[in-house]
């Protein structure tokens, strides 16, 4: 959650950081501010909202050679322009911005702060606070840095700068993604390249609890203990073209589109010379070799892990539990004897999962991370890596990112099926293929989805998902579309699951919207809808090609029956995005919600 951007160099840096701050948006839109550095002092401006708000307050004939930004997901103290950041120390020396959550800062505050009157509700002052107490006791600015840091428990990505030095941002992580970025007369920092992709593609990785002192000239990595780090840059393999909207009136609409190319991208990526699907060897061997696989994963990302059990049991023949993150943080059931863990993160920087990970890393079991995001905290930190190779996804609600983690994990799960010398009767490249080609279908039949939307969706308080099988997983990912971006409450259930007790919400009206493409609980779909309109539901059944009968209200095309929540969720994206636009709602970034999760 929450998004940082900082410049020093020899051009003004305002542009710049607001600029950064909009690629960041969809990491907390809840404050935003900036603050600015040159000859005449500090200049912070900070506005309760989004980007654009604060672009109206902050002064046009104020610019700097340094400054640091911040967007907000709020934490600690509700949205409001005393508790965006940036935050300062008593004096106004020193100005912080800080990701992450502080979960000692209480004692923090009573045990170095009793003399300090606060002006946020935030955790974040306490950092700024304590950094202009450690100076005045006669540390150096990096002393007290380094100090004030060793004392924090929890998670933070923070930049800082020094009214008294014009020449320095200092920045430090744990837990919480941050970058330093290289340039030619100038360096940044930031949450996020896309943030900062517009003026450099050069890159180094910070890892937790290090610092990064940056000039203008240099960046130096050190860990706590002051001792010098040195790390190589990387080059962000960004296109800048696809983090723009380009014609799109949102980005969720143009990342639904994408879909059918990260399909045909993914072929591509994980195809050998031979035609043929291929994986690393030690990645097919540790998943062989284990006796149960655990995929751990959250929200959108857990709904697509359920849908990858049934295809590693089907196909691979190997147990698979699935877990939500936080929940097994917390609560770790009894493992088995060889187990690996696979973790599934759009961005891999998902705080919840990155718990679970140091959990199991300390009981010395393996891990994979499925993830779009090459050098996130989750795959640096797990053994091994598959990318989706989706692309940056930007909207708050995912969608090409769950299609393509269900296809990494159908391809992972026919390759170790290989291996283990079990024969599919399938092509799984070759099913791909049509997969991508329905999605275009579907991609195409947006008329009719909005008609959908605006026949079921336009004034109900409530709407009923339900599927059988494997569309049961997916009708769960369907209610989550529709409940984050549109705000009605939806809920997905199990068909047969209705009549022990959620039956009795059905009203006159009542939308439930059915998916119906797997053959074996195709009547016993159908039978639970005539339960529902036998109370008064409104239904709307969704087939595939084959199984549809006279009064579905819509027809996916035919895919292999293991492959259709590939192209049957898309339908339902669809009507979630219509649905959240005919009702006023903002699509890409829906109220309260952040799209990397960096907070337990």
């Amino acid at each position: 959650m929450c998004g940082i951007v900082g410049y020093i160099g020899e051009q003004p840096s305002k542009e710049i950081l607001l600029y950064g701050l909009e690629k960041l948006e969809y990491r907390g839109y809840d404050s935003a501010g900036i603050a600015l550095l040159n000859g005449q002092g500090v200049h912070v401006f900070k506005e309760k909202g989004r980007i654009a708000d604060l672009r109206a307050i902050v002064a046009e004939d104020v610019d700097a050679p340094l400054g640091i930004g911040h967007t907000r997901w709020a934490t600690h103290g509700v949205p409001n322009r005393v508790n965006a950041h940036p935050h300062q120390s008593a004096s106004g020396r020193f100005t912080l911005v800080h990701n992450g959550v502080i979960e000692n800062y209480e004692l923090l505050k009573r045990d170095y702060l009793a003399h300090v009157s606060f002006k946020s509700d935030t955790d974040t002052e306490v950092i700024v606070q304590l950094i202009e107490t450690f100076v005045n006791d006669g540390l150096t600015v990096e002393e007290a840095f380094r100090k004030a840091l060793s004392l924090l428990k929890g998670s933070y990505a923070i930049a800082l700068i020094d009214a008294e030095n014009n020449g320095v941002i200092y920045a430090a992580k744990n837990k919480s993604p941050l970058l330093a970025g290289l340039g030619e007369g100038f360096n940044v920092v930031a949450s996020d390249a896309l943030a900062m992709l517009q003026v450099t593609s050069q890159y180094v990785e910070l890892m937790d609890k290090e610092i990064v002192i940056v000039t203008k000239e240099s960046v130096t990595i050190k860990k706590l203990n002051g001792e010098v780090v040195e790390r190589a840059p990387y080059v962000a393999e960004l296109d800048a073209s696809d983090i723009e909207k380009g014609t799109y009136p949102y980005y969720m609409l143009k990342e639904i589109d994408e879909q059918p190319l990260v399909i045909r991208r993914l072929i591509e990526k994980y195809r050998n010379e031979q035609g043929e699907l291929a994986i690393d060897e030690d990645i097919v061997q540790a998943v062989n070799e284990a006796d149960r696989l655990y995929i751990v994963a959250c929200g959108t990302s857990y709904h697509a892990g359920l849908v990858g059990k049934q295809l590693i049991e089907n196909w691979a023949k190997i147990p698979v539990e699935v877990h939500i993150a936080s929940e097994f943080s917390y609560n770790m059931p009894l493992l088995s004897e060889k187990p690996l863990f696979i973790y599934i993160s759009q961005s891999g920087e998902t705080a919840d999962s990155r718990a679970v990970l140091v959990r199991t890393k300390e009981l010395g079991h393996k891990s994979l991370t499925i993830t779009n995001v090459p050098g996130s905290t989750l795959s640096r930190e797990a053994d091994y890596t598959l990318l989706l190779h989706a692309g940056p996804e930007i909207a708050v609600a995912s969608t090409k990112a769950y299609t393509a983690q269900i296809a990494v994990l159908a391809m992972l799960a026919s390759v170790a099926a290989k291996a283990k010398g079990i024969a599919l009767d399938v092509d799984v490249t070759k099913e791909l293929g049509i997969v991508a080609n329905a999605m275009e279908t579907l991609c195409d039949a947006k008329h009719e989805m909005e008609q959908i939307a605006r026949e079921y969706l336009a004034t109900t308080r409530n709407c009923f998902f339900i599927g059988r099988a494997v569309d049961y997983y997916v009708v769960l990912e369907g209610a989550l579309k529709l409940k984050e971006i549109s705000y009605i409450q939806a809920e997905g259930f199990a068909g047969g699951e209705l009549k022990h007790g959620t039956i009795a919400l059905i009203e006159n009206g009542t939308p439930v919207i059915a998916l119906a493409t797997q053959e074996h609980v195709n009547l016993s779909i159908r039978g639970n809808v005539k339960e529902v309109v036998a109370r008064g539901a409104n239904p709307c059944i969704i087939s595939m090609k084959g199984l549809d009968m006279e009064d579905d209200r819509f027809v996916i095309p035919a895919v292999h029956p293991m492959l259709t929540p590939l192209v049957s969720v898309v339908p339902l994206q669809l009507i979630a995005y219509y649905a959240a636009l005919h009702r006023g709602c903002d699509v890409d970034k829906p109220r309260n919600l952040a799209k990397s999760v960096t907070v337990e």
